[in-house]
C-alpha cells in the first residue's frame, strides 16, 4: 500500500508573526546567538547584543513566553485592555466578551490601560509574550511602538470603542465625531441657544467635544461653553462643572459620560434650575440608571453588549482559522430623548 503523508502540522504562529529567525536574519547572526543574546546576554559580545537588540526593537519582536513545545497550541485565553475596570460604560461590552468567549472554550485576561494610555505598552508586552488567542483594546490611539508589535505578533486583533478605516486588524464600533454633531443638532432642533459642555480629558471624550463644538458653529449658535474634567468623570466632578455654567447662561449641556450628567442634573435641583425648562441635560452611555432618574436622563445610547459579541466572534473565527471576510463593522449610537431634554 502507498504511504499516506502525514498531516502538516498548522500553526496559528504562520499568519505573519515576526519570528526570532527574522530578528536573526536582520541582525546578521545565527538564530541560537539572537536566542543567547535575548536570553543570557552575558554570553555574548556587546557588538552582537547591539545588533539583536536594533534588530528587535526595528521588528517589534516580543519573544514568546510558552515553552517551545507549545507554540503551535491554541492558549484559549483572549487579553482584553479597558481604560477602567471602575467605570460602568464598559461593563456590558466585558460582560458579553466574557460570555460569549466562554460559550466557545476561551477564557477572558482582562487588564486596565488607564485612560491616558500610559500603562498601554507595558501591558502589550506582557500579553503578547504570553500569546494569547487574541487581543481585544479600547480606541484606536495606540503608541507607534505598541502598534508595531501588535502587527508583528500575528495574534487577531479587535480595536473597540471606536472608528477608523485603518484598523491594525479588525474593529467594532462607532464614530464619536458623529456623535457630537447629532447632540448638537439634537439640541438645536429643541431650540436651545446656548450649548455647553462637561468633558472628560480622555481623547475619545475630546473628539466628541470637537465635533459638538464646530457643529454648533455651522448652525449660526454662539461658542460652546465648556468645562473640561479629569477621566474617569464622576458625579462630583459633574456637580462643580455646572457652577461654572450656569452663571454665562448655558440652556443645555452635553456630559461625555452619564456620571457627569448625574452629577450636573444633582447640582442643578440644589440651585433651584429647572430642568428641562431652564437646562437641558444629554449625557453618554445609557447606563441602567437613566430611566430611572427624576427626569429622566436623555442619553447617547452605545450597544456596548452587541460590541462585546462581535469582538468575540471576530476572535474565535481567526484563532479557529477562518477568514474574516467584514473587518470594519460600525455599530452606531442612538439618542434616547427623555425628560432632561
Amino acid at each position: 500500500m502507498p504511504k499516506t503523508a502525514a498531516p502538516a502540522r498548522r500553526s496559528r504562529r504562520s499568519s505573519g508573526a515576526v519570528t526570532l529567525h527574522d530578528v536573526a536574519k536582520l541582525a546578521g547572526v545565527a538564530p541560537i546567538t539572537a536566542s543567547r543574546a535575548l536570553n543570557t546576554p552575558q554570553q555574548v559580545s556587546a557588538e552582537v547584543l547591539q545588533k539583536v537588540s536594533d534588530a528587535v526593537l526595528r521588528t517589534g519582536y516580543v519573544p514568546n513566553l510558552l515553552a517551545g513545545g507549545l507554540a503551535s497550541t491554541r492558549s484559549r485565553l483572549v487579553a482584553a485592555l479597558v481604560p477602567t475596570i471602575s467605570g460602568p460604560v464598559f461593563l456590558a461590552t466585558v460582560q458579553a466578551l466574557t460570555e460569549t468567549l466562554a460559550e466557545h472554550g476561551y477564557q477572558l485576561m482582562l487588564g486596565q490601560s488607564g485612560y491616558a494610555g500610559t500603562r498601554e505598552d507595558a501591558l502589550l508586552e506582557a500579553i503578547i509574550g504570553r500569546r494569547p488567542d487574541g487581543i481585544v483594546l479600547t480606541g484606536i490611539l495606540h503608541s507607534a511602538e505598541g502598534r508595531r508589535r501588535l502587527m508583528a505578533s500575528g495574534i487577531p486583533v479587535v480595536e473597540t470603542w471606536d472608528l477608523t478605516p485603518t484598523p491594525i486588524d479588525m474593529l467594532v464600533g462607532f464614530s464619536h465625531v458623529d456623535v457630537g454633531r447629532a447632540v448638537a443638532q439634537f439640541l438645536f432642533e429643541k431650540g436651545r441657544k446656548r450649548l455647553a459642555a462637561v468633558s472628560g480629558d480622555d481623547e475619545r471624550a475630546q473628539r466628541r467635544l470637537q465635533a459638538y463644538r464646530e457643529a454648533a458653529r455651522g448652525l449660526g449658535l454662539a461658542e460652546v461653553l465648556e468645562v473640561v474634567v479629569p477621566a474617569p468623570t464622576t458625579l462630583r466632578s459633574g456637580r462643580d462643572a455646572l457652577a461654572h455654567l450656569v452663571a454665562d447662561g448655558a440652556d443645555a449641556v452635553f456630559c461625555s459620560s452619564d456620571q457627569l450628567a448625574l452629577g450636573v442634573m444633582t447640582e442643578a435641583q440644589a440651585l433651584g434650575i429647572e430642568i428641562p425648562r431652564q437646562l437641558s441635560v444629554v449625557g453618554f452611555g445609557d447606563l441602567e440608571i437613566a430611566a430611572d432618574l427624576h427626569p429622566a436622563l436623555t442619553t447617547v445610547r452605545i450597544n456596548g453588549t452587541d460590541i462585546g459579541r462581535q469582538a468575540a466572534r471576530f476572535i474565535v473565527e481567526r484563532a479557529e482559522g477562518r477568514a474574516v471576510d467584514q473587518r470594519i463593522i460600525d455599530i452606531g449610537f442612538s439618542i434616547v430623548d427623555r425628560q432632561s431634554a
